[in-house]
C-alpha cells in the first residue's frame, strides 16, 4: 500500500503535462487510416497488407501495456514515457521509408504499438491515480481522455492537408518531429515518490495483483466489454476513410468526419468522466453500447452524403473514448491505485486484440468481398453483446483478508 502522506505532483501539472502528451500520441494514432490508401496505392499493396500492420501495432501495444505498466508502477512513469516516446518517433520514421509489408508491420506495428503503450492512457492514468484524490479521479481520467480526443480534432485534418500538399512520405516525418518536441513534457510527470528509482511499499506483490484481478468476475466483464470498444473504434477508424471513397466521397469528406469524431469526443470523454463521480459506472457503460449499435444501424440504414457521414461521426464522437475514463476508474475503485498502470494495461490488452480483429477482419472481409457489410453488421451485434456484459459490473472495493504478520 502506498504511503498517503507521501508528495504529490500538482494536480494542474499532472492535468496539463499528461494531457498534451496523451493528445499527441492519440492524435497521431487515429488519423492512420489516413495512410491507407495513398501507401497501397502507390507500394501496391492490397488493403489487407495495410490492415495486418495496424492489426500488429494494436496487439504490440496491448502487450507492452502490461510492461509498461509494471515498470511505471515499480520506477515511475517518467523513464516509461522518455523511452516510449523516443520509439514512437523513430517507428513513424520508418513507417515512413517501409518498402515492403513486412517492415511496415516492424515500424508501424511493433514499434509504433510499443510506443503508444507507454504514451497513452494507461500509463498517465496511473500517474492520476497515484497523486488525484478519488473524489476527483474520475473527472481527472475524463479530462485526460477528452485531451486524446482534442488531439485526433487537430491531427486528424492536419495530417490530410499535409498528405494532400506534402505527400505521405513527409507527413509522416513531421509527426515524429512533433513527437520529438513534446517530450520535455515528461519533466512534469517525475513522481517524488520514486525518486531514487525506489518504489512505495505495496500491500501486494504483481503476481498477487494479477491473481486477485483476474479471479475477480467484475474484472473479467470489463475485459470482454473493453474487446468489443477496440473492435469497433479501431475498425471505423481506419477503414472509413476507404469505405467512404469507395462510396463515391471526396477524401475530405472522410478527414472531416474523423475530426468530428475527436471533437465531439472531447465532450463525451468530459462528460462520462464526470458522471462517473455521480452514476453508476457499469450503467453507464452499458449506455455506450447501446448507443452505438444504435448510430451505426442508422448509419447504415440511410443514404449516404457528406451530411449523413458527418451525423454519424458527431454522435459516435460522443461515444468514442467515453469507455476509457469509466474503464479505468472502475478498475482503480476495485483493487485501488498500487497496481493500476498494469492492471490498466491488461484491461487494454483485451482492448487491443478487439482492435487487432476489427481492423485485420476489415481488410480480411473487403479484399474477398469487395464489401464491409458484413464487419458492419458484426458490430452492431457485438454491440449488444457489450451492453449485457457491463450490467452485472459491480464497482465497490474489494475486499481483502489483512496481511499476516
Amino acid at each position: 500500500m502506498q504511503n498517503p502522506s507521501s508528495p504529490k505532483l500538482p494536480m494542474w501539472q499532472v492535468l496539463l503535462c499528461g494531457a498534451v502528451i496523451v493528445s499527441m500520441a492519440m492524435g497521431i494514432r487515429h488519423g492512420f487510416g489516413l495512410w491507407l490508401q495513398p501507401m497501397t496505392q502507390e507500394m501496391g499493396w492490397g488493403r489487407e497488407d495495410f490492415a495486418t500492420a495496424i492489426g500488429v501495432q494494436n496487439i504490440s501495444w496491448g502487450l507492452f501495456g502490461i510492461f509498461s505498466g509494471m515498470l511505471a508502477d515499480r520506477f515511475g512513469a517518467f523513464r516509461v514515457m522518455v523511452v516510449s516516446g523516443l520509439l514512437y518517433a523513430l517507428g513513424l520514421w520508418g513507417m515512413a521509408n517501409a518498402a515492403s509489408p513486412a517492415w511496415l508491420a516492424i515500424t508501424a506495428g511493433v514499434m509504433v504499438g510499443a510506443a503508444q503503450a507507454g504514451t497513452t492512457f494507461a500509463i498517465v492514468f496511473g500517474i492520476i491515480g497515484r497523486n488525484i484524490p478519488i473524489e476527483k479521479r474520475s473527472w481527472a481520467m475524463g479530462v485526460v481522455s477528452a485531451a486524446g480526443s482534442f488531439g485526433q480534432f487537430l491531427l486528424v485534418p492536419t495530417s490530410t492537408f499535409m498528405i494532400l500538399h506534402f505527400g505521405w512520405h513527409q507527413a509522416l516525418l513531421v509527426l515524429a518531429a512533433a513527437m520529438l518536441l513534446v517530450l520535455p513534457l515528461t519533466l512534469g510527470l517525475r513522481e517524488p515518490a520514486f525518486a531514487g528509482g525506489q518504489a512505495p511499499v505495496r500491500q501486494q506483490s504483481i503476481w498477487q495483483a494479477v491473481r486477485e484481478a483476474f479471479g475477480y468476475r467484475s474484472f473479467q466483464l470489463l475485459m470482454a466489454g473493453y474487446f468489443v470498444c477496440g473492435f469497433q473504434v479501431v475498425f471505423i477508424g481506419v477503414h472509413m476513410p476507404s469505405y467512404l471513397k469507395d462510396q463515391g466521397l471526396e477524401p475530405q469528406v472522410a478527414g472531416t468526419a474523423l475530426a468530428l469524431i475527436g471533437l465531439f469526443n472531447i465532450f463525451g470523454t468530459y462528460a462520462t468522466g464526470t458522471l462517473g463521480q455521480y452514476l453508476p459506472k457499469n450503467l453507464i457503460l452499458s449506455g455506450i453500447y447501446i448507443a452505438r449499435g444504435v448510430f451505426i444501424s442508422l448509419f447504415l440504414l440511410l443514404p449516404i452524403s457528406p451530411l449523413t457521414v458527418y451525423l454519424f461521426a458527431a454522435a459516435m464522437g460522443l461515444l468514442w473514448l467515453s469507455t476509457v475514463p469509466v474503464t479505468s476508474a472502475i478498475v482503480a475503485q476495485i483493487f485501488g491505485v498500487a497496481h493500476l498502470s498494469m492492471l490498466s494495461g491488461f484491461v487494454f490488452m483485451s482492448h487491443q486484440i478487439g482492435s487487432y480483429l476489427g481492423v485485420w477482419l476489415g481488410g480480411w472481409v473487403y479484399d474477398r468481398t469487395g464489401s464491409y457489410d458484413l464487419v458492419w453488421y458484426l458490430s452492431i451485434g457485438l454491440s449488444l453483446f457489450a451492453a449485457l456484459i457491463n450490467l452485472p459490473v459491480r464497482e465497490a472495493s474489494i475486499e481483502r483478508q489483512p496481511a499476516a504478520a
